[in-house]
């Protein structure tokens, strides 16, 4: 039923759907379903490309005994404070999981970056997040030297005591952009070394120029959106 989980068979249709070229909203009018259950459904397992209904079903049923057997334990106030819906947030934070995925994001990095954005405090130690996502303060900890290495938490001093915590400021995503360009920026250099060795007017030189100007004109041009982006999202609304 509309409201309910998807059926086996539903996920099959969707996957009919997905090989005929259907659009989310095609799909899910047929299954009389939103469109959001039908695109949450194909990002959390593979994507239009790799989704398989069989195995999507097989990894519902393995989350559904997951939820039964030891439901996460979450502090009250990050569920139910502001009159929040418990079920709405942990629903939200599967989708963002699932999105942070499809990105390339490790998952229990996923995990770990999403129980930060979904905390009021604005920051959290290492202990709180390996409680509330009920994994080894090892796991989080090689998620939180990952993280930091992409630039997207900030690690702060805790003034009550000496436990450091772990936050996202508004800088998070200036941050992670602009290393993300530095990174395109070395691959344009590595060409641009690389054009030397096998000569310019070779078939290998030509493409790696064309990868070397590529990698520095949008690095370029990213620097200069971020920057001017930053600005007047920093600015107070007038």
């Amino acid at each position: 039923m509309p409201g309910g989980r998807l059926t086996q068979q539903e996920r099959r249709q969707i996957a009919v759907g997905l090989s005929e070229g259907l659009g989310y909203a095609e799909i899910a009018r047929r299954l009389g379903r939103p469109t959001s259950t039908v695109s949450r459904e194909v990002i959390r397992n593979g994507g239009p490309d790799g989704y398989l209904a069989d195995r999507a079903h097989q990894a519902a049923a393995r989350r559904a005994r997951r939820r039964t057997r030891t439901p996460p334990a979450r502090p009250q106030a990050t569920t139910t404070a502001y009159g929040r819906d418990p079920g709405a947030v942990r629903e939200f934070e599967e989708r963002y999981v699932d999105v942070l995925v499809q990105t390339g994001l490790p998952r229990m990095m996923a995990r770990v970056l999403t129980c930060l954005y979904g905390t009021d405090a604005g920051s959290v130690t290492a202990r709180e997040l390996a409680q509330r996502l009920q994994v080894s303060p090892a796991s989080v900890s090689t998620a939180i030297a990952y993280l930091e290495e992409q630039e997207l938490i900030k690690r702060e001093r805790d003034p009550r005591g000496r436990r450091e915590r772990y936050a996202i400021d508004d800088d998070v995503w200036y941050r992670a952009f602009m290393a993300s360009v530095r990174r395109n920026l070395m691959l344009a250099e590595a060409a641009q070394a690389g054009i030397e060795v096998y000569g310019a007017d070779t078939p290998v030189g030509a493409r790696l120029k064309s990868v070397a100007r590529f990698l520095d004109h949008t690095s370029q041009d990213m620097i200069q959106a971020a920057e001017h982006w930053r600005q007047i999202l920093a600015a107070p609304d007038r």
